[in-house]
C-alpha cells in the first residue's frame, strides 16, 4: 500500500460513468478526431485546385515550347539566308556557260 491506497488504484480510475469508464475516453478521442477532420481540406476541392494548377502549368509549358520552336526556326532561316545569299550572288546566271558538265 502506498499512501493508504492499494497498488494499482491509479490504473482503475473512473474516467466516466461508474458503469462504463472507457466511454469518456472514447468520447474525447471521437471529439478530437472530428475536430481534426474539420480542419482538413476537402479532398474534392483540393483535387479541383490541383487539376486547375496542372492545366495552368501545361498551358504555360506549351506556350514556352511554341515560342522556343518559333525562335529556333527564325534563327535557322537567318543562318540559311546568311549562307545562301552570298552563294546565289556569286553563282553565274544560267545559260552563260558557267555550268558544270553542260548542265
Amino acid at each position: 500500500m502506498i499512501d493508504d491506497k492499494p497498488i494499482g488504484v491509479v490504473l482503475n480510475r473512473n474516467l466516466g460513468s461508474p458503469t462504463a469508464p472507457g466511454e469518456a475516453v472514447e468520447a474525447e478521442l471521437l471529439d478530437r478526431l472530428i475536430a481534426r477532420r474539420s480542419r482538413q481540406k476537402d479532398p474534392d476541392e483540393e483535387s479541383e485546385l490541383w487539376k486547375a494548377s496542372v492545366r495552368r502549368y501545361n498551358a504555360r509549358k506549351q506556350e514556352q515550347l511554341r515560342n522556343e520552336w518559333c525562335e529556333y526556326h527564325r534563327g535557322q532561316a537567318a543562318r540559311l539566308r546568311a549562307v545562301f545569299e552570298p552563294l546565289i550572288a556569286y553563282s553565274p546566271p544560267r545559260g552563260t556557260g558557267g555550268e558544270i558538265d553542260g548542265r
